[in-house]
């Protein structure tokens, strides 16, 4: 790729294309700038600008003759698809007060979307709307975008930098780009095939601003020439974000005299093409971008074992109804920084619970509650030795299979006289003694989702009354999320069921309006005696002044846990435990996006409900607007108890 490679990384945003002029010469078009120019694609008009359908008709005596540059005979199915974005004619303004340019310009649009249709490509850049009011451009998108079957199309969007960042709506002489977008997008009822192609020019917003399109569907970002130097001094998270999160770059613009200092060496070795003609112009700025790209820090170990599962939602598990597949066991048993946490805090539980002077004469009573396949039996045990306590452990665990897994694991490692293995659901068990320490891993991503309130104060009658349960607590969080790709894919599936359901996802795509808030907080040993876990929260998110309007898809949800003392195990991002994939985010989705401007606060309730046999949660948005309560009486998403 003309933009290099970093290790591990898929990413899409190593494809760069160039925005041209017309030209009825494509094939020469495609060697200039493809072949010579080591562009990967072109932004090309598919018609001659002077092209007006009411002028056609008039000359044409009524034939509608459509005066394209050539044939789809002048290139490959596979070249138009590959390497060519159809640039929709910038002229057309469907929302003017001159009715025939309107006409024209619907005419055109549809003509022009039907020819790239035709030509297979799978991309159409849509000219920027001309105004605040877009309505009757959005009216006739929507109708196209009704019968489109795989092309997209990318609505040109200049990202908009206001002199303070203030982005205050009721101002006559500001408009917010990102105002435009979703008033479009709205009334083309966030249709998954519309994104955006953000205008970059010589100027960021805040970085707050820039943020909201984090989780916006953006498909390309358009650099111009004399604004590409300011992604050295950009904030990170700018670079990260085109380079990160599968935009397609285009470079647009003549070139200026003064490249970016700092640029690549090898830049100035393109003025020529390689066979001998004259090379692209626009050449240097390729290199330069590719230069932007190979600085940044290769992707972490993590990061590239989660790739597949970015923006991927998944149906969170069910531990109690259903019993886990090996392959399950085997990624979660691979996370050994959970591991060592876990072997901190039994470590920590043993010094507290028996003195040095107690050590050899002691033996501490250790159960394991879901047990699994072993992985904090052997913590458990490697904590005794680095402490130098003595421990008999209680290996419960209710699903058969694990248990034949378990049996393997004590007669290989030669524990059969310190671990005993009990094949029952830990509520049901009748234990022989008392534990002085209860070690569980119950945890979901939302904390409480997997239901170890429950399991837990149904084993804490064989806890001692001064015994150590290891997590001690575990509180979940909410933050208001953007996230326009989980809401369409949610969205496919035409149905409250899929909306009022909690998904576990590698949230990547995404904007994080506001820090993150506690909802619901769990302690063990329970001695209180309210044994309800049923929980009400609300909560009041404000986003900062200078984001400006925000959509709110729905919610990531997080959790934070104290196993012992000082040892956290958590998600949440400002306190996340590095390097750990026991976990995803877990995502509440809005069936309504609610659009959030600035000054106003978004007032969100969440429900943690049960009955006999399940445990639900229901969530609603009542400030600024109101939405249903979701998921009423666990109707769509429950966990089985």
């Amino acid at each position: 790729m003309p933009l290099g490679d970093r290790p591990g990384d898929k990413s899409e945003s190593r494809y760069c294309g160039v925005e041209t002029e017309f030209n009825d010469d494509v094939p020469h078009l495609l060697t200039f700038s493809i072949s010579h120019g080591g562009f990967d694609f072109v932004v090309a008009p598919l018609m001659v600008p002077s092209y007006r359908p009411s002028l056609v008709c008039k000359n044409s005596g009524g034939s509608g003759a459509l005066p394209f540059a050539g044939s789809d005979l002048v290139l490959s199915p596979s070249q138009w698809s590959r390497h060519v974005v159809g640039k929709i004619s910038s002229w057309i303004n469907l929302d003017s007060e001159d009715e025939v340019l309107r006409v024209d310009s619907e005419t055109t649009l549809k003509q022009e979307i039907s020819w790239a249709s035709h030509l297979s490509l799978q991309a159409c850049l849509l000219p920027a709307p001309k105004g605040k009011s877009c309505a009757n451009y959005a009216r006739c998108v929507n109708q196209i975008l009704q019968n489109l079957n795989n092309m997209q199309l990318w609505l040109r969007i200049p990202l908009v930098k206001t002199e303070d960042d203030s982005m205050d709506v009721n101002s006559d002489h500001l408009i917010d780009s990102w105002e435009v977008w979703n008033s479009f997008r709205l009334l083309c009822e966030h249709h998954s095939h519309l994104s955006v192609a953000l205008d970059i020019q010589s100027s960021l917003p805040s970085a707050n601003s820039l943020g909201r399109w984090f989780g916006e569907s953006v498909r390309a970002a358009i650099i111009n020439t004399d604004g590409l130097s300011m992604f050295v001094k950009a904030p990170p998270e700018a670079n990260y974000w085109v380079f990160n999160h599968s935009i397609q770059i285009v470079l647009s613009g003549k070139p200026v005299h003064i490249l970016p200092k700092g640029s690549v060496d090898v830049a100035a070795n393109h003025s020529d093409d390689i066979d001998g003609g004259p090379g692209h112009p626009l050449r240097p700025y390729l290199d330069y971008v590719g230069y932007l790209y190979q600085r940044m820090d290769p992707l972490p170990e993590q990061e590239r074992f989660e790739l597949g599962y970015r923006d991927f939602l998944q149906s969170p598990l069910q531990p109690l109804m259903d019993n886990l597949e090996a392959q399950t066991y085997e990624t979660f048993e691979k996370d050994s920084v959970k591991y060592i946490q876990y072997q901190r805090a039994i470590c920590k539980a043993l010094l507290d619970r028996v003195p040095d002077k107690e050590a050899l004469t002691t033996t501490t009573v250790l159960m394991v509650v879901g047990a699994g396949r072993g992985p904090l039996v052997r913590a458990s045990l490697q904590a005794a030795e680095e402490t130098g306590r003595k421990l008999r452990v209680y290996a419960v665990e209710k699903n058969p299979n694990a248990v034949v897994t378990l049996h393997s694991l004590v007669k290989l490692e030669g524990w059969e006289n310190i671990v005993t293995i009990i094949s029952s659901d830990m509520r049901h068990w009748d234990a022989p003694e008392k534990a002085d320490i209860l070690v569980s891993e119950l945890l979901g991503s939302f904390g409480d989702n997997e239901l170890s309130p429950e399991c837990l104060d149904g084993a804490q009658r064989f806890l001692k009354q001064d015994g150590i349960s290891i997590p001690s607590s575990y509180t979940s969080f909410i933050q208001p999320v953007t996230a326009s790709k989980l809401y369409n894919d949610v969205k496919s599936h035409k149905d409250v069921l899929h909306f009022e359901t909690a998904y576990v996802v590698k949230i990547h795509n995404v904007a994080r309006l506001a820090p993150s808030q506690p909802v619901f907080t769990f302690t063990h040993p329970n001695h209180s005696t309210d044994k309800s876990n049923d929980r009400y929260k609300k909560l009041q998110f404000e986003i900062p002044n200078d984001t400006g309007s925000a959509m709110v898809h729905g919610f990531a949800g997080y959790f934070d846990a104290t196993l012992y003392d000082d040892v956290h195990l958590g998600i949440e991002p400002s306190t996340a435990t590095p390097n750990m994939f026991s976990w995803f985010a877990i995502f509440f989705p809005l069936r309504t996006p609610v659009c959030l401007h600035t000054g106003y606060s978004l007032e969100v309730h969440f429900w943690r409900c049960s009955g006999p046999t399940k445990v639900w949660y229901e969530w609603s948005v009542t400030s600024p607007s109101a939405s249903p309560i979701h998921n009423s009486s666990g109707r769509s998403y429950w966990v089985g108890l």
